[in-house]
């Protein structure tokens, strides 16, 4: 992988950093089992105050153990998001508490149906190959949400799925519900869907159920993404490396806690740290800082040989204006070019103000582009076309050669929503700007395609799963 950000030795700077942090001060983990665990391992655990220090030692075992590559499964099992293996991966949001219909607009609280109109969004745009739920429907009761949530998402796309998972108890009727969509619990480990994402409370922090639930996904050996979000100056030092290394230990602790659960576990690393903006007093979500974060935090993950997830290609701007091609663009193609796995998550207006369908359409776009950007070129004999250059000659066309045709669909990327036409043209059909281009295009995909049925016995067990649930777990 190309280093052309942080050095050799910057990297082997945040990594010690890492380690300092981790066995000088370490982490709350608010978690009786896993304290012991910590402590078996090696680890110096308290158990009054929660804080388990972390020797470099473990950490280096940890890493040694964890699962560096894995495939996602949608319900089709050709619909695929590979790990590990320099394929780039791109997700539609796991779920935000609002929604807005119209960009400009007001917001409302995000539904339960408002997940179908997702999911086949989702399936239908060409380049989110992880469909997410993009809602976090406020009717239903937290309990049972994840379940409601991954039911609508499986009935709407036959693609991998992302959404929020809630706790061990919940977790446990996930599992079921995994095992009835592959048929046998060694096929839903052996076709993942989904995976959970655990998110470290920065500073040094972890959350009880984010924890508790591990041990429910260690039955399936189910993938798991660790991302904090440290934010310069807020949960982190006011500068790029101190939150560098802040953002790093806590994936390594994140680690360590994955494999002390179940060694052999497979897992991202996600560095989807922020700069925090001291004049709005919110989460910068896009800026320069994002861009280095992105690369600095790739180089870090392929450090340790890990698949990596970074907060790239979104944007601060609540609407398709020259702010989001700028923010979206600029970071998503050095994301990209870094060598990241996954890139997200797509579809949020603002920084997680809601969730928008036409931001999602339009960042598909942008990706087409960056995809297109970073493409395996074709240097052979045929592309370098001696042979149509002697035919057009000195002062010649190249428009009318047969090697033009047969070239230019696959050398010439073609926008679905930005525009190219003639300036009349363009005036002639509404003068429209990308905003209500990609209006148009949601409802075209919304209106034409269609997803297969969930069979019928299948859909049956799994509303059956979940009223057992409800029964358990909202008495």
């Amino acid at each position: 992988m190309q280093t052309w950000l942080l050095s050799p030795d910057q990297i082997t700077r945040v990594h010690e950093a890492s380690l300092r942090l981790l066995s000088e001060i370490g982490v709350e983990l608010p978690h009786p089992e896993l304290l012991g665990r910590f402590a078996d391992a090696g680890a110096q655990a308290d158990t009054a105050t929660h804080r388990v220090r972390i020797p470099a030692e473990l950490v280096e075992r940890c890493l040694q153990s964890c699962g560096k590559q894995f495939t996602l499964h949608g319900r089709d099992l050709g619909r695929q998001a590979v790990f590990g293996a320099g394929q780039r991966n791109y997700n539609s949001i796991f779920g935000e508490a609002s929604w807005v219909d119209e960009l400009g607009g007001q917001r409302r609280y995000a539904r339960l149906a408002d997940v179908d109109t997702a999911a086949r969004l989702g399936d239908a745009l060409e380049h989110i190959n992880i469909v997410g739920a993009m809602t976090d429907p406020h009717e239903v009761p937290v309990p049972v949400r994840s379940l409601q949530v991954l039911l609508r998402l499986l009935r709407h796309t036959t693609k991998p799925v992302g959404f929020w998972f809630h706790d061990r108890a919940a977790t446990r009727f996930v599992v079921e519900m995994l095992t009835a969509l592959r048929g046998s619990e060694d096929a839903a480990r052996q076709y993942p869907l989904t995976f959970p994402l655990l998110e470290p409370i920065s500073p040094l922090r972890f959350p009880f159920n984010g924890l508790d639930l591990l041990f429910e996904v260690g039955r399936l050996n189910m993938p798991v993404a660790i991302g904090p979000m440290a934010q310069m100056g807020l949960s982190a030092p006011c500068t790029i490396a101190g939150t560098l290394a802040h953002e790093n230990a806590e994936v390594l602790a994140g680690i360590c806690a994955t494999q002390l659960v179940q060694p052999g576990l497979p897992v991202c690393y996600g560095g989807i740290c922020h700069a925090f903006d001291m004049r709005t007093t919110q989460m910068i979500f896009s800026g320069p800082e994002q861009a280095i974060f992105g690369v600095a935090m790739t180089q870090m993950g392929k450090h340790y040989g890990l698949p990596v997830y970074i907060n790239v290609g979104l944007t601060d701007s609540k609407r398709v204006d020259g702010q989001a091609g700028l923010e979206c663009g600029v970071s998503l193609v050095l994301g990209a070019a870094a060598g990241a796995d996954i890139f997200g998550h797509m579809g949020i207006s603002g920084v997680d103000q809601a969730t928008s369908l036409d931001i999602l359409v339009f960042q598909d776009e942008v990706i087409g582009f960056v995809e297109s950007v970073l493409r395996e070129l074709d240097f052979s004999e045929e592309a370098l076309g001696f042979d149509a250059s002697l035919e057009a000659g000195p002062g010649g066309n190249f428009l009318p050669l047969a090697h033009t045709a047969e070239h230019f669909r696959r050398e010439l990327w073609q926008p679905r929503v930005l525009d190219r036409e003639y300036y009349e043209a363009w005036r002639e059909t509404g003068a429209r700007d990308t905003e209500q281009r990609c209006r148009e295009r949601r409802e075209q995909l919304l209106t034409t395609h269609e997803v297969s049925s969930l069979p019928e016995d299948l859909d049956r067990t799994l509303g059956e799963i979940i009223a057992a649930a409800e029964r358990e777990l909202l008495r």
